[in-house]
């Protein structure tokens, strides 16, 4: 069994505003999950995965218990626009990249003073030795991609320019 903990990739920055009163608090509240609930849309996708339009895109998994939430403002479009179709590598191919993407991506992590901690507030719980389908691993491996094309970082090796 996997982890239940959410595949995180980057993390909202939440201001917090201190009020003197604490109405203004709730109604602040409310308003943050009245406004983010409001504007996502469930779209159906292959192996009971679930994408949100927008900046974030999240795939669930029950049986296995596992969830990936990728949020990065772009990544979404990027993918629909830039990225190679689905099926054009084979999930051993992106396994294996997501292996490789992610170990040096965990490795930076815990290096906060040579790597920025803006790029990689995170670490990436993927278990190798779980099956998490094609669908989550060619997300995770376009993200990679994306994110080492858009950031000016390259986690390991030659990264394709798109």
């Amino acid at each position: 069994m996997a982890n239940s903990s959410p595949l995180i990739f980057r993390n909202f920055i939440l201001i917090v505003l201190i009020m003197k009163n604490k109405i203004y608090i709730v109604l602040a509240a409310l308003v943050i999950i009245i406004g983010c609930s409001t504007s996502k849309k469930a779209v159906n996708a292959p192996e009971n995965a679930k994408a949100i339009h927008g900046d974030t895109i999240r795939i669930a998994n029950e049986e296995l218990e596992y969830e990936v939430i990728i949020i990065d403002p772009g990544f979404n479009s990027w993918l629909i626009s830039r990225s190679l179709p689905r099926g054009f590598y084979s999930q051993n191919y992106l396994e294996n990249k997501n292996r490789m993407y992610i170990t040096e991506w965990n490795s930076r992590v815990l290096q906060p003073n040579r790597f920025s901690p803006n790029l990689y507030e995170m670490s990436i719980n993927y278990d190798y030795t779980v099956d998490y389908g094609y669908e989550v691993n060619y997300l995770i491996y376009n993200y990679m991609i994306y994110f080492q094309n858009t950031n000016n970082q390259r986690l390991y090796g030659n990264v394709p320019p798109r």
